[in-house]
């Protein structure tokens, strides 16, 4: 583990860990608290209390945070020719079909989200094991995969972002940037709770969101008051 620096110190004697923040509260204090000197990440871990190993308890979504990820969202548009000018139009940055299967089965995955249409999806299968462990294989449930391509690549563009939970029952999630202003965390953080809140499996039983982190990159991470969001 490396050294903690005298700024980390500092931030770390900011956060009390024996306390729960309100949420407007947290998103203050991870601004106060972020040591970087660049526009770090700021994440929401979220444990819920499902099993996702049993398929009626895996919560998995999409949700556009109001005031965007604060990303540059790489978007590879794999559409056929009718369909190029409308991607481009929306403001992907690659798009095209077979060059960019060809440039993936090569190792290429320089994008953040890719997405497709029907017709396409037989021709990406075979490139699941390059595009599955990296999170980019389109998927219908996330709206990557539809024939409305302009409104998928501009829904991205502007902050839409699909979760998972994991296999230790947590949702990570880029909810947006230090830079951004307390009150913005605040709304993109509420959007994605009550997202998970709507996406509650009816088999999860007892309090359903056990916890709340939000940390930003290499901050301490700062808990938030559950209570109330859930039942």
């Amino acid at each position: 583990m490396g050294k903690v620096t005298k700024k980390q110190k500092e931030a770390r004697a900011k956060v009390d860990a024996n306390k729960a923040y309100s949420i407007e509260e947290a998103s203050a204090l991870v601004k106060e608290v972020t040591t970087t000197n660049f526009d770090a990440s700021v994440d929401l871990a979220v444990r819920l209390n499902v099993d996702p190993r049993k398929a009626n308890q895996m919560v998995r979504g999409v949700v556009t945070l109001p005031h965007g990820t604060g990303k540059d969202v790489k978007v590879l548009a794999l559409v056929t020719p009718d369909k190029e000018a409308e991607a481009k139009e929306a403001g992907a940055d690659f798009v095209g079909l077979d060059e960019y299967l060809d440039k993936i089965k090569s190792g290429w995955t320089d994008v953040d989200v890719i997405i497709t249409m029907p017709s396409v999806m037989g021709k990406l299968g075979p490139l699941g094991r390059v595009l599955g462990p990296r999170g980019l294989m389109p998927n219908p449930k996330t709206g990557t995969v539809t024939m409305d391509v302009a409104k998928a690549v501009s829904d991205v563009k502007a902050g839409k972002i699909d979760f998972k939970v994991d296999k230790t029952g947590i949702v990570h999630a880029a909810i947006g940037k230090s830079s951004f202003s307390a009150d913005k965390i605040v709304g993109n953080a509420q959007e994605l709770l009550s997202t998970l809140v709507k996406l509650k499996p009816q088999t999860s039983k007892g309090i359903y969101i056990k916890s709340v982190y939000i940390s930003s990159t290499m901050s301490p991470s700062i808990e938030i008051e559950s209570k109330g969001l859930a039942g």
